[in-house]
């Protein structure tokens, strides 16, 4: 018995050394990427991590319900689909067609009021900030200089680097997308608590607007901008021209690095339901308009569905794009599998959420499970 109770305290002791030496060499958030993750069963970020992190509220307004389809969840759903539903672990799956929820599915911790993390959708969502943001005369345009706004950025190419590169991917920022790996920047950015100067520590060491290489320091530093900029938080400007006068049903939380002064993860981590992420579908399906009302340029809108650089078609201005089906697609994605999909032409909206992403390939920019979505929800809609 004495020895068990000496070898328990030499393990304490050892283990309160490895921790304090982590904190000493910087690498304290390490601490809590290991409490959040692996003691509670995970590998990564998951859907209610939320609930681990400091929170700001996106708050909404007035609710504004969505329309229901005359065939509202009449139509089974698809055997594909439900096969897809079920390897890769789906919490909601909806189908809104010209403007009324034609399908709906919810599983484990899914439902209608639910809050799960979106990831990336959320730098969509920062990328419309931004239209707004230049609509309003608070940024001039696409063009204008992240530097203008941020003077502490450095790097060889600091003052090259526009607001429009870092809604576009194309910044030249030393980044690291890399969301497995302990010591990454985006593991950095997720755990520590102070993102402002993580991201100004980060140099533009290449020529920005080149190309896109796809990293969520970017829209990170994009937020900051709009911080500075607006003179509100992220939260609280998208709150004030996106989530009161679309009508969001429910509040949003949207993860913070710190309690009260803190930024907002804004490269992911807004906490919503799968009906309110739809609504930016159909803000950009609208070409900008909501209830007949212009809150965001439909120029801006333009600009965000199409790709910037010709050798990177798959993706604009915070939107994915595909032309699956010889259709104009254009998408939110987050890890995981989160998408918000939108076919304009067929006035179409798809939106999942889950535990599981599909198939990612280095041939192919849009995993593999995008397709089924879209295949089984036409399959389903033409036996009407």
């Amino acid at each position: 018995m004495k020895f068990i109770l000496k070898t328990l305290k030499w393990l304490l002791i050892v283990l309160v050394t490895l921790i304090a030496l982590l904190y000493i060499l910087g690498y304290g958030y390490l601490v809590k990427a290991v409490r959040v993750t692996y003691l509670t069963g995970h590998k990564t970020a998951f859907l209610k991590d939320y609930t681990y992190f400091n929170n700001r509220e996106i708050k909404n307004g007035t609710a504004q319900p969505w329309y229901i389809s005359k065939n509202y969840n009449k139509i089974a759903t698809t055997d594909k689909l439900n096969k897809t539903h079920k390897e890769l672990q789906t919490t909601s799956f909806l189908i809104i067609k010209n403007d009324s929820i034609f399908h709906e599915s919810y599983f484990d911790i899914g439902k209608e009021d639910s809050k799960t993390n979106s990831f990336s959708m959320a730098k969509s969502i920062v990328t419309s900030a931004l239209g707004k943001a230049i609509d309003l005369g608070m940024i001039q345009s696409l063009d204008t200089k992240v530097i203008d706004f941020l003077p502490e950025l450095t790097g060889k190419f600091a003052k090259e680097v526009t607001v429009g590169d870092l809604a576009s991917m194309a910044s030249g920022q030393k980044w690291d997308e890399n969301y497995y790996g302990p010591t990454s920047i985006t593991t950095q950015a997720y755990f520590k608590t102070d993102l402002r100067a993580l991201m100004l520590s980060l140099p533009i060491d290449k020529k920005p607007g080149q190309e896109f290489i796809y990293q969520s320091g970017d829209t990170q530093l994009l937020a900051m901008v709009l911080e500075k900029a607006t003179k509100m938080t992220i939260a609280d400007f998208v709150s004030k021209y996106f989530w009161k006068p679309m009508g969001m049903e429910h509040d949003a939380l949207w993860q913070i690095d710190q309690k009260d002064t803190g930024i907002e993860k804004a490269y992911c981590c807004i906490a919503s339901n799968a009906r309110d992420f739809a609504r930016f579908g159909k803000l950009y399906l609208q070409n900008g308009k909501w209830n007949g009302k212009q809150i965001i340029s439909s120029a801006f809108i333009q600009k965000s569905i199409n790709p910037r650089f010709k050798n990177s078609p798959q993706y604009g201005y915070g939107w994915w794009l595909s032309n699956y089906k010889n259709k104009h697609i254009y998408y939110m994605r987050g890890h995981l599998g989160q998408f918000t999909i939108v076919i304009p032409e067929d006035e179409l909206i798809i939106v999942r959420l889950g535990h599981i992403k599909g198939l990612q390939t280095t041939t192919d920019p849009h995993s593999n499970d995008l397709y089924v979505y879209i295949d089984e929800a036409y399959n389903m809609l033409n036996q009407r």
